[in-house]
């Protein structure tokens, strides 16, 4: 997967609770066998009408916030099934990071699996970014996995937590099979180990 050090972007404010992954990326659109080429459908029940026209009246279709790379969104972000198409279409759309007060906890782990970077923060934190992002759409956010902070255009730096392996595997981009691979001598040793013996690894 894409390694995430540090980046800088514009932020979208979705302000709503409890948003699933069915409203993220709905059920008719699974039928992909690659993890890309989800973007186009992210919130699409949100984004277009069912007469097929596009809804002016959602964020996302807002030209003012084409190319943000960072979701700023309401608690229990990625609630409901456990699809890992989620952080897929959110990454293919072109977001890096999703801060919220709290998400699910499937989400969570699957966002981080992929690259995607959640972030949390309490109620008055994620406040002041979403006026920030309200009042001016350019506003640049830097986020650096390597301080585990969040700049704000004025320089201020917010501190998030983020467990230690997480932290270390999306920094060098490792999902669990790049993980494992960091080992392939000592698996390798192993195997053949197993050969000598007369006995074949599975």
């Amino acid at each position: 997967m894409q390694a995430f050090t540090e980046h800088r972007g514009r932020a979208v404010v979705i302000d709503r609770p409890n948003i699933d992954t069915d409203q993220i990326i709905p059920k008719q659109f699974l039928k992909r066998i690659e993890r890309t080429g989800y973007g186009e459908f992210l919130f699409y029940d949100w984004r277009i009408n069912a007469d097929g026209s596009v809804n002016p009246d959602f964020v996302l279709n807002d030209r003012r916030v084409d190319g943000a790379s960072i979701l700023i969104a309401g608690e229990n972000f990625g609630c409901g099934s456990s699809r890992e198409h989620a952080p897929w279409s959110l990454l293919d759309f072109g977001f890096r990071v999703v801060i919220a007060p709290s998400f699910a906890d499937i989400f969570y782990g699957n966002s981080l699996k992929n690259g995607l970077l959640p972030v949390v923060f309490g109620h008055s934190e994620i406040d002041q970014m979403k006026m920030i992002a309200h009042d001016d759409p350019e506003a640049t956010f830097a986020v650096s996995l390597l301080d585990k902070t969040i700049t704000l255009p004025d320089g201020t730096a917010l501190e998030f937590e983020i467990g230690d392996f997480s932290r270390y595997c999306l920094i060098n981009g490792l999902d669990e099979i790049g993980l494992t691979m960091e080992h392939e001598a000592a698996i390798a040793t192993y195997e053949r180990s197993l050969a000598y013996y007369g006995v074949r690894a599975i």
